[in-house]
């Protein structure tokens, strides 16, 4: 199944926000893909997206400093933090 172009730009838009009203917490894809109601793949090869446009980070350590082996956490770059933050108290 083909997605448009459009509905995929409104997804990135829902991940986005949903890291920004979250944030500094940095959340695992299936919690991701659980909030927007999305399957786990297909979100994360959109975060991936999002990634190669420097939009969001990808974490593969824990807090202790680990590496995770199967998960991947993920957070807004700081310069897109800050423009959600700007954007916010505008509105």
């Amino acid at each position: 199944m083909q997605i448009s172009y459009k509905k995929k730009e409104k997804i990135y838009e829902q991940i986005l926000a949903l890291l920004f009203s979250k944030s500094p917490k940095a959340l695992f894809t299936n919690q991701i893909a659980s909030e927007i109601a999305r399957d786990e793949e297909f979100i994360k090869n959109l975060l991936l997206e999002l990634k190669k446009k420097n939009l969001v980070i990808q974490i593969n350590k824990n807090p202790n400093g680990i590496d995770y082996k199967r998960r991947s956490r993920w957070k807004l770059t700081e310069i897109v933090y800050k423009a959600y933050k700007q954007h916010q108290e505008i509105n």
